[in-house]
């Protein structure tokens, strides 16, 4: 004996919890956007892409990045989106290749970068503010020997340039001598920093040569580090393995 199922009353619940009687959206259909998960003991530090997050050089922002290629209103079966921006946009990771051309054509892309380095313990310190980083900032920070992974945060973050629209090359970021330094004196193997480059815009050719050289240290650039107390926390960062591309979008967590 078979029974017959009235699925309208199966759909009925779930359609009445999305809209209401009046055919609008019910208030509780709204996104819930977190930077801050478990009472603090998990925060992303990854940048939200939006059309007014800076882009290098620019005056406009990121701007049209995204659009709605398919759209449901207009007859699709599905929504489907499309980006177009430059792989060293929001927060990021740069390859060898990005600097050395040598190792762009050698293949030494986003998809060939070591996940040991990208994920572990690191050290979340404060730079001295409105200091770029020298090799005399690098010292007097005292960053232990056996620390691979260090996040920089300076006067970036306190002035928020990554919620600015317009590029600043103003920004604090490493001179070249300080990235000798850490070269040479630490066994740092990722540097993360707060605004679109971890090299200070002046020297950032130079600095980023240094880094990338030995292709053994991974530079995270654009984290956003506000609210987030110094100290040693369990960094975890997964760039896209886009094949050929000398630097790649990533979400980056910390947990505490």
């Amino acid at each position: 004996m078979t029974r017959s199922v009235n699925f309208s009353l199966l759909i009925l619940p779930v359609a009445l919890s999305v809209f209401t009687l009046s055919g609008k959206l019910s208030d509780d259909l709204k996104p819930i956007r977190r930077e801050v998960y478990e009472g603090g003991k998990i925060f992303d530090i990854s940048h939200r892409y939006t059309p007014e997050m800076p882009a290098w050089e620019s005056s406009e922002g990121m701007v049209n990045f995204l659009r709605l290629a398919a759209s449901m209103k207009n007859g699709s079966v599905a929504n489907v989106s499309e980006m177009k921006f430059s792989v060293h946009s929001g927060t990021h990771i740069d390859a060898p290749g990005h600097f050395i051309d040598e190792y762009y054509d050698a293949g030494f892309d986003s998809d060939s970068l070591d996940l040991n380095v990208l994920n572990g313990p690191a050290l979340l310190v404060d730079v001295p503010r409105d200091k770029n980083i020298t090799a005399e900032v690098m010292e007097s920070l005292h960053i232990p020997r056996g620390v691979r992974r260090v996040l920089f945060r300076t006067v970036n973050t306190d002035k928020r340039l990554m919620f600015k629209k317009e590029f600043d090359s103003s920004f604090a970021g490493f001179m070249t001598d300080g990235a000798k330094w850490l070269v040479e004196n630490t066994d740092i193997k990722l540097v993360g920093l707060d605004y679109l480059s971890f090299a200070a815009f002046e020297e950032s050719p130079a600095t980023h040569k240094v880094i990338l050289a030995g292709r053994d240290i991974i530079p995270v650039e654009a984290l956003k580090l506000d609210g987030v107390e110094v100290g040693t926390y369990s960094l975890h960062c997964l760039p896209l393995r886009l094949v050929g591309a000398e630097g790649a979008p990533t979400r980056c967590i910390l947990i505490k």
